[in-house]
């Protein structure tokens, strides 16, 4: 029963990033954001309800920490598929959020075994590929530092969420996404920040599948295992790809390709290695 859950999420995560990355090269990446987020914080408060979970001092904590690590990379996220390939940004940023999680058990005294060394093998090929593929080229390089970056805000979110107690449902995401919205709105206040607002469908429909995507990947870890669910969740960055290079007409180069592909390829083995 996870299977369908978890691929759901994968594609909501994909094109939910798709329409954030559309909306964040009409507005500023930081409005974008906001209102994403906001759109976000609206649809998970139900969920939120429905959904068994004991509200903690320690799960608001750490769901606080979570969320300025994910608003973070969210930003930074953003304004890479503004500014660079979607198809190389979307895979580095999947992969290094990923990694990020593993290298933090590793630092804590875990081992991983042969899977979990090959994928960091496989990430660290990747990532050297997708550079020497966007050299020469200021868009695809831009793209490429705002991916890594984004990465590793992801990484601190999925951290901070997995020390998150056990029993605390969706609480911690909700606390998350409070302080995201905070932080946001507060740095909105800025008359220079101030404006229309282009592309509002897109980042309703970015916050709304963002959340959808959160809860369906629960579901899917709560009726099936992590690594099966995890693994098919790491798949998002394909449906980026594809709309980019059938919506968007979006061309990579030969490496930049081949760092695309190992990328996804080490998303997946690193799933299943934490």
């Amino acid at each position: 029963m996870s299977v369908p859950f978890a691929l759901s999420s994968a594609v909501a995560y994909g094109f939910g990033d798709f329409a954030g990355g559309l909306a964040a090269r009409r507005s500023p990446v930081l409005r974008v954001t906001a209102v994403a987020q906001i759109a976000g914080l609206v649809a998970l408060l139900p969920a939120a309800f429905l959904v068994p979970g004991h509200i903690s001092a320690a799960a608001l904590g750490l769901g606080a920490i979570a969320g300025v690590g994910g608003m973070s990379g969210l930003l930074l996220y953003m304004r890479g598929l503004a500014v660079g390939p979607m198809g190389v940004v979307a895979p580095l940023s999947a992969v290094v959020g990923a990694g990020l999680p593993l290298v933090a058990g590793v630092l804590g005294g875990e081992r991983p075994g042969v899977v979990g060394w090959l994928a960091l093998g496989v990430a660290l090929v990747a990532i050297a590929l997708a550079s020497a593929g966007s050299r020469g080229d200021a868009a695809a390089g831009a793209g490429l530092v705002y991916g890594l970056g984004a990465g590793v805000g992801f990484g601190l979110f999925f951290v901070a969420l997995d020390l998150t107690p056990d029993g605390s449902g969706l609480w911690p995401l909700v606390a998350g996404r409070v302080v995201s919205v905070a932080l946001l709105a507060v740095a909105l206040l800025s008359p220079a920040r101030r404006g229309p607002l282009h592309g509002l469908r897109l980042m309703l429909l970015c916050g709304v599948l963002d959340t959808a995507a959160n809860v369906l990947f629960l579901l899917a870890t709560r009726t099936g295992t992590l690594s099966v669910s995890g693994v098919l969740v790491s798949l998002y960055p394909v449906v980026v790809v594809l709309l980019a290079r059938f919506v968007l007409r979006e061309r990579l180069s030969g490496l930049q390709l081949t760092g695309v592909g190992l990328a996804l390829t080490a998303s997946a083995l690193l799933a299943s290695a934490t």
